[in-house]
C-alpha cells in the first residue's frame, strides 16, 4: 500500500464561496419558478418527477459539495455538516469514513455506468413507455388529459413494437401492456439490457450522484440534474399527456415529424449523457483507487 501523500493545499474563502454561489444560482435559474410554486404548495406534473421519484429535496439539490479530496478553508458551516471533518489545519473536507460507507454504493454505481456506456445507443422507442403505462388502463399515473382519449393512445400502442430497455419504466407498463414489449425486463439483468441512448439511464445519472451526495463535485450534480430535467421534459412532451396549457408543446411520437424530432432531441441529450457519464465513472473509479492505494484524491469537477 502506498504512504498517503500530502493533503491538498485548501479552496480558500473567496474560491469556494464563489463555486458555491455560481451553483445555487444555477439550479434557481433553472427551477426558480417552481420552487416557489412548491413553497405555495403547488404541483408540477413534470418537475416535481425529479424530486418525488428520486427522494431528493430541492435542498439537496442547491447544496453545493467541493467533492472528495477537496478542502475548504474557514468553512464552519461545512464543519457542521454530518459528512465533513476538520482536517489539522482546520480545513473543512469529506471524511474518509463517508466513502467507506459508501464503497459498495460506488462499486455498484462504477458497474452501472460501465455496462451501460458498453453498448451503442438505441433511438427506436420513440418514448412509447409513457403510453405502455397508460395501455387498457382507466388508472393513468397522472391526473391529466390524453391528447388522444383513451381509444386513440391504445390504438398507438398497438400500432407500434414496444422496444423498452429501462426495468424501472418498463415496471409501469400496466399488465396488458408489459407482453408486447420486445423484451421482459428484471431487476436482476438490468445491467444486461441498460443503453445510452435511454432517456431514463440518462436522468439516472442524477440519481447516481444524488446518492454519492457530497463525495461528488457539485458542479457534476448540476450538470446532471439539468440533464435529468431536459430529459424529463421530453419524456412528458412524447408522451399521451396533454401538457400545452403548462407550457409543453407536444412532440407527437404518433406521426412521421414527431417521431423524427423526437430521435433528434433523444440522440442530443444522449451525447451530453456520455460526457457526464465519463465523468462520474472516472470519479467512481478514483474513488474505490484512493481506497486502495491511500492516496489523497483531488477531485476534478470539469
Amino acid at each position: 500500500m502506498s504512504p498517503p501523500a500530502h493533503p491538498t493545499a485548501p479552496l480558500n474563502k473567496d474560491q469556494w464561496q464563489q463555486r458555491a454561489r455560481a451553483h445555487t444560482e444555477r439550479i434557481d435559474a433553472l427551477i426558480g419558478p417552481y420552487l416557489l410554486d412548491r413553497r405555495r404548495g403547488r404541483t408540477h406534473p413534470v418537475i416535481d418527477f425529479l424530486f418525488t421519484y428520486y427522494s431528493a429535496r430541492p435542498a439537496m439539490v442547491r447544496r453545493w459539495h467541493p467533492g472528495y479530496g477537496t478542502a475548504l478553508a474557514q468553512a464552519p458551516e461545512y464543519l457542521a455538516l454530518a459528512d465533513y471533518r476538520c482536517r489539522d489545519d482546520g480545513a473543512a473536507v469529506v471524511a474518509e469514513r463517508v466513502r467507506e460507507r459508501r464503497r459498495p454504493l460506488i462499486e455498484a454505481v462504477g458497474q452501472m455506468l460501465a455496462a451501460t456506456a458498453s453498448r451503442p445507443a438505441r433511438f427506436g422507442c420513440f418514448g412509447l413507455h409513457e403510453w405502455a403505462m397508460v395501455y387498457r388502463t382507466d388508472t393513468p399515473r397522472h391526473a391529466l388529459p390524453l391528447r388522444l382519449g383513451a381509444a386513440g393512445t391504445d390504438q398507438v400502442v398497438e400500432s407500434m413494437p414496444l422496444r423498452c430497455t429501462h426495468y424501472d419504466a418498463y415496471r409501469f407498463f400496466t399488465p396488458e401492456a408489459a407482453p408486447r414489449n420486445a423484451t421482459a425486463l428484471s431487476r436482476a439483468a438490468q445491467h444486461r439490457h441498460e443503453q445510452p441512448g435511454c432517456l431514463h439511464a440518462t436522468m439516472d445519472l442524477y440519481r447516481y450522484c444524488l446518492k454519492l451526495g457530497s463525495l461528488i463535485p457539485g458542479e457534476l450534480l448540476a450538470d446532471a440534474f439539468e440533464l435529468a430535467l431536459d430529459a424529463r421534459t421530453l419524456d412528458m412532451q412524447a408522451s399521451p399527456y396533454d401538457l400545452t396549457e403548462l407550457g409543453y408543446p407536444p412532440v407527437p411520437i404518433e406521426t412521421p415529424a414527431g417521431r423524427s424530432e423526437y430521435v433528434h432531441r433523444q440522440s442530443m441529450l444522449s451525447r451530453r449523457g456520455e460526457a457526464v457519464r465519463d465523468r462520474l465513472s472516472r470519479i467512481c473509479g478514483d474513488l474505490v483507487h484512493t481506497r486502495e492505494t491511500g492516496e489523497e484524491l483531488q477531485v476534478n469537477p470539469g
